[in-house]
């Protein structure tokens, strides 16, 4: 079988690793060298010159990243906004952007603060509406990026159509899969070109290390523009950095799916709780986007949003009112996260004032659902039940009796 065929599962353990030549160690070693000998040519005969240019754990991370979205090569990056920079920074100037209204805040950022003063024009439409991205379509526009599914309103975007559009153009397709994971979505089968993520998230899963990644169907001349970018502008990521992701992606497939099959079970009891005014969730049957995202999903994801019928005032109080979830921005890690989206994203933000966003983690779902339902007023918390390091019970004097 090749690795191509191979299982995501495998693939998650074995893509990009081989056992450390010098040592035979399973793990392979952080390697910290800046720089690397040469021989009496003055070549580099074992292919690293310079850590900005590359680096052995870089190169094991990129080519495990590259199998796990089935694609032909990756660049990381030292963030996820530096990866869409870099997508970008790519292009030829004067150029046009057709994005996804509901895209992640720091993208939008980007083009409006940052490449508006390169003349890279973007037009912002609802992507769940293809003809809406078709009729922003210019004889200039270079890429259509969408975001599915989307932080925090949890929109979905057909990607086959949108690259049945995009390419109709000439112009290629981005994805940011960084909510659907290679584990739940593939955009390249649906006909995406590029894809983005913020490996922060699901891929790094610990909530220990930043990072983001570029992934193309096909390394042709603009992917190499964008591999240009890495290199010259530098921003990549650490060798412990790649260390800690490589680390990681050994149990996305079975993290992920984890968290899409308790969050589907969160989501259940948010849409039947009388607080709650709608559930954003494309696993709920009466999501707008749960047809398209049963098409082109495996399971539909660990994050999902809730707006409460009291208003602003009771979304921004519930964080600080839950014993398991804790109140911090961010998703994907094992731990569950609270938030009042809007806050965290500021006064231009898209998020509803009324909206909470949650990220599930690996807790059991019941504790999970019971925290919510203390904290929205269904039942006061539970006692703490103090254990031993075992794990059994530790009974009271009185109980002893």
């Amino acid at each position: 079988m090749s690795q191509d065929a191979r299982r995501i599962e495998t693939l998650a353990v074995h893509a990009g690793r081989t056992p450390d030549p010098a040592t035979g160690a399973v793990m392979p070693p952080i390697y910290l060298a800046t720089n690397y000998e040469r021989d009496a040519t003055g070549a580099c005969p074992r292919g690293f010159e310079y850590a900005r240019e590359g680096n052995p754990n870089r190169q094991m991370l990129e080519t495990s990243l590259a199998a796990l979205e089935g694609g032909a090569a990756a660049a990381c990056f030292a963030s996820g906004n530096a990866a869409a920079a870099a997508v970008f920074q790519a292009l030829t100037p004067a150029r046009h952007v057709v994005i996804a209204q509901d895209t992640y805040y720091g993208t939008a950022v980007l083009l409006k603060d940052i490449f508006a003063a390169w003349a890279l024009e973007a037009t912002f439409v609802d992507a769940t509406d293809p003809q809406a991205i078709a009729a922003a379509m210019r004889p200039s526009t270079a890429l259509a990026w969408v975001e599915t599914p989307s932080n925090p309103l949890l929109s979905v975007v057909d990607i086959a159509r949108a690259a049945e559009i995009a390419h109709a153009q000439g112009a290629r397709l981005v994805v940011e899969n960084t909510l659907g994971t290679p584990a739940l979505q593939r955009p390249f089968e649906f006909g995406a070109d590029l894809v983005v993520h913020s490996t922060t998230k699901f891929l790094g899963g610990h909530s220990d290390v930043l990072g983001g990644v570029v992934i193309a169907k096909v390394e042709d001349e603009f992917f190499q523009r964008i591999r240009r970018v890495q290199i010259v502008a530098g921003a990549v990521p650490s060798p412990f950095d790649c260390w800690l992701l490589q680390r990681s992606l050994k149990t996305l497939p079975c993290r992920v799916r984890a968290q899409s099959e308790t969050a589907l079970k969160v989501a259940r009891f948010l849409a039947a709780h009388k607080r709650v005014e709608r559930v954003l969730y494309p696993g709920l049957p009466e999501s707008p986007g749960y047809l398209t995202a049963k098409r082109q999903m495996s399971g539909f994801g660990g994050v999902l949003s809730f707006t409460l019928k009291e208003g602003p005032a009771a979304a921004k109080a519930l964080p600080a009112r839950t014993r398991i979830f804790t109140h911090a921005t961010s998703i994907g890690g094992v731990e569950s996260l609270i938030e009042h989206r809007a806050s965290a994203e500021g006064p231009d933000t898209r998020a509803p004032q009324n909206l909470v966003r949650l990220s599930i983690g690996l807790e059991h779902p019941d504790d999970l659902i019971g925290d919510l339902a203390q904290a929205l007023g269904d039942a006061p918390p539970p006692a703490p039940q103090p254990v031993f390091p075992g794990g059994r019970l530790l009974r009271s004097p009185q109980a002893s009796r």
